[in-house]
C-alpha cells in the first residue's frame, strides 16, 4: 500500500507518524519526506486502507490521508525509462567501474541482450575500448565498436563534489550521424515538382530524371554554372529507391587535395597531426546506404581519381592512415561544368573513372537555352525574396520581365536569382521596373558567372566581339525606348540602322 500523509509542518511529525504506523505492525519498505507530505510504501498485513487511515487521524497534525499509485520518487523513474526507452540512439549509463546501471532499448538491441539482462553487466562485455577512454573528466567523443559495429560515442562524465561517479555514453552509428548531417544539408526544394520551368530542354531533363532515379547506377550531371546541378542531384536521390537514407554533398573544387580524402574516406585514429583521437567516418560511410553528391569533379586530383575509381569497382576503401578494409555501398551522382571527355583526351582526367561516373548522363541546358522559363523563374524568385525580405511582393512590370527575359544570364539561374534578391533589397515601391534592375556591364560577366560560362569564348574576332557589345547594348537600352524612333535617338544613329540591328539580334518586334 501507497500513502500520501498530509500533516502540518513541525518538528517530530514525521516520527511521531512513522511510530504509529510502527505501532500497527505495518511494513515499511519506503518513505519519502516532503514538506507538508510524508510518503509510505509499505505492507499493512490484515489492516486496510480505512483502519490505516483512522489510526493517522489520531495525530491532530494529519490533515489528510489519500492512497497513491506510486510515490514521487517512483512515479519519477517510470517516466525516466519511458524517456530512456523512447531516445533513439543506444545510450548507456554506467557507474566508475563500467557497470551498467540503465540501457535504452536501442542500447539492449545492439549488444544482443534483453533490458533486464544488461543492467547490471559491465560495459567492458561489449566494448573494447579501455574504461579510462570512456570515464574521462571532459565532453568527449570517440570511436567505439559494440560487438564489432563501428559507432561514435559522446560521453558526458558524471560527477559528484568533481568527483567522477560514471558516465552517459550515447552511440551513433556512422549511418545515423549521415541521416542527421543530411537532414541539415536538406532543403524544402529537392522534389523534382519544385523544378521550375515548362520549356522542351528542362521537361526533357525531368523525364530523364525520373527515369534514372530508379536505377542504381552511377550518374554525371553537367551543365554551366548556376544551372542548378546539386538541386537535380537531391530530385535525382528522391525518386529513387533510398529516398529515406542520407544524401550528402562536396564541393571538390573548395578543398586541398588531403582535406577532401579525409571527408570522403574519414580517417583512422592518430592518422595525422591534429586528428580527432577516436577517428573519423568519411561520407561514403556515412551517407552508406544513399547518395554522396561530388560537385565539380572536373576538379579532384588525380590521385583521388585513382583512389575513387578503385572505391566504385568494388565499394571498398580503407581510412586514411587505416588498415581495416571497409565495404559500403552509395549511390555516387558527380557533377561538373566542365566537358570531362576532353579532359580525358587532354591527360587531365583519368578515362576509366569518366567512363564509371558516365553510365547515366543528365545535360543541363543553360538559362539562355530555355529564355520561356525566365517569367516564371522571377516570379518564383521575386516571391521569394519578397518573404526573406518581409516585403509585399512586388509586380514586375512588363518592360522588366521583357529586359530579363532578353538577358543571356552568363550566371544561369544564380545569376538571375541573385540579381533579383539584390533588385528587391533596394526597391522603394511595390513595382520593379527596369529602373530598378541593374544588368551587368559586358566587363562584369565572367565575375558574375562565377568563374567561367561557356557563353563567352577565350579567343573572339573583332566582328563577333562587336556582335556581341551590340546584342547586349540594345537588349539593355529597347525595353527603356520600345521603338526604333526613341532608340535610334537616344543612340545618335539612324532609325534604319536601329531597325536592322534590332531585326538581326531578333529584339523587340522588328
Amino acid at each position: 500500500m501507497r500513502i500520501d500523509i498530509q500533516a502540518a509542518d513541525r518538528v517530530g511529525i514525521t516520527q511521531d507518524i512513522l511510530a504509529i504506523l510502527s505501532n500497527a505492525n505495518c511494513d515499511l519498505i519506503t518513505t519519502e519526506m516532503v514538506q507538508g507530505h510524508v510518503f509510505v510504501n509499505m505492507n499493512t498485513g490484515p489492516l486496510s486502507f480505512g483502519q490505516i487511515k483512522g489510526r493517522l487521524f489520531e495525530l491532530i497534525d494529519v490533515t489528510k490521508v489519500l492512497e497513491i499509485d506510486l510515490l514521487p520518487a517512483e512515479q519519477k523513474q517510470k517516466h525516466l525509462n519511458v524517456l530512456m526507452q523512447r531516445l533513439p540512439d543506444p545510450t548507456f549509463d554506467i557507474d566508475s567501474n563500467g557497470k551498467i546501471l540503465l540501457a535504452t532499448a536501442s542500447a539492449a538491441k545492439i549488444c544482443q541482450q534483453n533490458i533486464e539482462d544488461l543492467e547490471g553487466k559491465n560495459l567492458a562485455d561489449f566494448i573494447a575500448e579501455p574504461l579510462s577512454i570512456l570515464l574521462g573528466k571532459e565532453l568527449s567523443t570517440v570511436e567505439v565498436n559494440v560487438l564489432r559495429q563501428p559507432f561514435q560515442a559522446e560521453i558526458t562524465p558524471v560527477t559528484n563534489h568533481e568527483k567522477l561517479t560514471g558516465a552517459i555514453l550515447v552511440l551513433r552509428s556512422p549511418q545515423r550521424l549521415g541521416q542527421q548531417l543530411s537532414a541539415l544539408q536538406k532543403s524544402n526544394d529537392t522534389d523534382i515538382n519544385n523544378i521550375i520551368g515548362q520549356s522542351a530542354a528542362i521537361k526533357a531533363v525531368m523525364a530523364k530524371t525520373l527515369r534514372f532515379g530508379k536505377l542504381d547506377l552511377p550518374v554525371l550531371i553537367c551543365g554551366e554554372t548556376g544551372t542548378g546541378k546539386e538541386l537535380l542531384a537531391q530530385a535525382l536521390h528522391q525518386q529513387g529507391f533510398d529516398s529515406d537514407a542520407p544524401f550528402l554533398a562536396i564541393n571538390c573544387a573548395t578543398l586541398a587535395e588531403n582535406l577532401l580524402e579525409s571527408e570522403l574516406f574519414g580517417y583512422a585514429p592518430g592518422a595525422f597531426t591534429g586528428a580527432h583521437r577516436g577517428g573519423k567516418p568519411g561520407l561514403f560511410e556515412l551517407a552508406a546506404g544513399g547518395s554522396v553528391f561530388l560537385d565539380e569533379i572536373g576538379e579532384m586530383s588525380t590521385y583521388l581519381q585513382a583512389k575513387l575509381l578503385r572505391f566504385l569497382q568494388d565499394f571498398t576503401f580503407r581510412r586514411v592512415g587505416g588498415t581495416k578494409e571497409l565495404k559500403i555501398k552509395v549511390r555516387v551522382i558527380s557533377a561538373t561544368h566542365r566537358n570531362l571527355e576532353t579532359l580525358a583526351s587532354q591527360g587531365k582526367f583519368r578515362e576509366d573513372l569518366f567512363y564509371r561516373l558516365n553510365v547515366l548522363n543528365l545535360e543541363i541546358p543553360a538559362l539562355r537555352e530555355r529564355a520561356e522559363d525566365i517569367p516564371l523563374l522571377v516570379e518564383h524568385f521575386v516571391a521569394r525574396a519578397a518573404t526573406q525580405i518581409d516585403l509585399p511582393q512586388p509586380k514586375v512590370t512588363k518592360q522588366a520581365m521583357q529586359l530579363l527575359s532578353q538577358y543571356s544570364w552568363p550566371g544561369n539561374i544564380r545569376q538571375l536569382e541573385n540579381l533579383l534578391f539584390r533588385s528587391l533589397a533596394l526597391l522603394d515601391g511595390d513595382t520593379l521596373d527596369v529602373d530598378n534592375i541593374q544588368l551587368p556591364r559586358p566587363s562584369e560577366r565572367t565575375s558574375e558567372s562565377g568563374g567561367g560560362s561557356a557563353t563567352t569564348d577565350e579567343q573572339q574576332s573583332w566582328q563577333s566581339a562587336q556582335s556581341v557589345f551590340e546584342k547586349e547594348l540594345l537588349t539593355r537600352m529597347y525595353p527603356l525606348y520600345p521603338s526604333t524612333r526613341k532608340l535610334a535617338k537616344q543612340l545618335g544613329v539612324s532609325h534604319n540602322k536601329i531597325a536592322m540591328k534590332l531585326k538581326q539580334h531578333g529584339i523587340g518586334d522588328s
